[in-house]
């Protein structure tokens, strides 16, 4: 589970609006803070902050494209505005590819996690492993599959 996070690092986030419908929002910024904990930065997340400063309840879908395997991280999440935590957590996201992103991050969201499960596709109720479905969707990637022009 902690490979699939790290090697994604996009996470679908599902929380509940005030008026009860559902959010999804994408968070690229999503890492394993733990054993029994994920965390993303609020960079530009204000609805998600907003939605678990009302309700804290969360899940969190991470998906591998290629292999269609992935999991579901439910649980309850916790929003740092400030403070040494806030300041230890969004440090470890002063990277050469997130160079910037500490000075933007406006929140840390902190989710620990209460229930997993696993995400499968149902292509592999045709008993396809997981090396021909690498293969077959590194294909369509690469354009190799391209259904759109026929």
């Amino acid at each position: 589970m902690k490979r699939v996070v790290e090697k994604q690092r996009l996470g679908f986030v599902a929380t509940v609006c005030a008026d009860g419908t559902p959010n999804l929002s994408p968070k690229g910024t999503l890492r394993v803070l733990d054993d029994d904990h994920l965390m993303f930065a609020d960079i530009r997340s204000p609805g998600t902050v907003a939605n678990l400063r009302t309700n804290p309840g969360i899940e969190v879908n991470v998906v591998d494209p290629f292999v269609r395997k992935g999991y579901r991280f439910k649980g309850r999440a916790k929003v740092l505005d400030a403070g040494p935590e806030f300041d230890r957590l969004a440090a470890l996201y002063s990277t050469p590819e997130l160079s910037d992103a500490p000075r933007r991050i406006r929140a840390m969201v902190v989710v620990r996690v209460e229930e997993t499960r696993p995400l499968i596709s149902p292509a592999y109720d045709r008993e396809t492993d997981e090396a021909a479905m690498r293969a077959r969707w590194t294909q369509y990637y690469l354009g190799a599959d391209d259904r759109s022009s026929k």
